[in-house]
């Protein structure tokens, strides 16, 4: 598994959202973040949004939903073309069964977890899943400081992984820079997002190849990554 960089449109200009895709060229997937100003005290964009932007760029789109009723919603985001959709366990009545409808309609399925839930009592979920989410701040609001505290969830996911024998995803999301995207490459994440890192940054496009550049590295030397 390689480094993957996922600049979030939350840090974006939403009146320049195709331009703002186009301009993080060499990104792995486009992160949008969904939120419904109930299950997060904050309001952003929905579906015909997500479809939209999924005929604008050839990046494809993470979807990350922090909405409640994702059973009921989630697929819709795959029809509008995401490539990925990510609900929140917190959220989820079936867990298992959204995972396998989000799965057979085409798209990969991942679930996220807020900092204090714990990863252990869905180690049995994994298999079920493509992507496995560890919110490094609380979901909500981009620009927000990286909670160290998360560092050894994100270990112990990452032994779960290996324990099982799973291919999956362990992506962060809050407060990657360039000052923490190592540590969380120590700890096991491969999957990263970046908002105002990449955003906030003069060159976008240049700011997603230095964090890749300083994940790799710091995955090189990373026990979870000897023999991988």
């Amino acid at each position: 598994m390689s480094v993957q960089i996922n600049p979030s449109i939350l840090s974006a200009d939403f009146a320049r959202l195709a331009d703002e895709a186009q301009a993080v060229k060499g990104a792995d997937w486009l992160h949008v973040d969904v939120m419904d100003n109930h299950f997060v005290p904050n309001l952003t964009l929905g579906v015909p949004v997500v479809e939209s932007l999924s005929r604008s760029t050839d990046i494809p789109l993470d979807c990350h939903l922090m909405i409640a009723d994702p059973d009921r919603w989630a697929p819709q985001y795959v029809e509008a073309g995401a490539g990925s959709v990510t609900f929140h366990a917190e959220a989820a009545a079936a867990p298992v069964r959204l995972a396998r409808e989000i799965r057979a309609k085409g798209a990969r399925a991942s679930m996220a977890l807020r900092p204090a839930t714990p990863i252990e009592p869905y180690a049995d979920l994994l298999p079920e899943l493509d992507m496995i989410l560890i919110m490094t701040v609380e979901p909500g609001f981009g620009g927000q400081q990286f909670l160290d505290v998360t560092l050894p969830k994100i270990r112990r996911t990452r032994e779960l992984i290996s324990r099982h024998g799973l291919q999956l995803w362990l992506q962060v999301d809050g407060g990657v820079s360039a000052s923490t995207i190592e540590r969380c490459a120590e700890a096991g994440a491969d999957v990263f997002v970046a908002g105002s890192a990449v955003y906030g940054a003069d060159d976008p496009a240049a700011a997603v190849r230095s964090l890749r550049g300083r994940a790799e590295a710091a995955t090189a030397t990373a026990s979870w990554a000897c023999g991988h």
